[in-house]
């Protein structure tokens, strides 16, 4: 299991369109993904969880892969917050 803080830097944060984004590019890996936001801790396959945390920009989280390709997974999640998801 590893785990990694991230910020939010788009200006939507995870809201509607880049939420779906971020839990269609989870959804790719095998493994557990989990998306931390203060004390809450959602499955980051989960769309409606992932709106529930209501990240806003600048807000930082904690994203955890558990399982097969967990550092693969990380990776590709962090590489599309830090891009603003501008492949979108």
């Amino acid at each position: 299991m590893i785990s990694r803080d991230v910020t939010i830097s788009n200006s939507s944060g995870l809201h509607a369109r880049p939420a779906t984004f971020f839990v269609q590019k989870a959804n790719h890996f095998a493994c557990a993904i989990s998306v931390e936001n203060g004390d809450r801790k959602v499955n980051a396959k989960s769309l409606l969880g992932v709106l529930s945390l209501g990240i806003a920009q600048g807000m930082t989280i904690t994203l955890t892969a558990d399982g097969a390709g967990e550092e693969e997974a990380l990776e590709a999640m962090i590489e599309l917050i830090n891009s603003g998801f501008a492949d979108l």
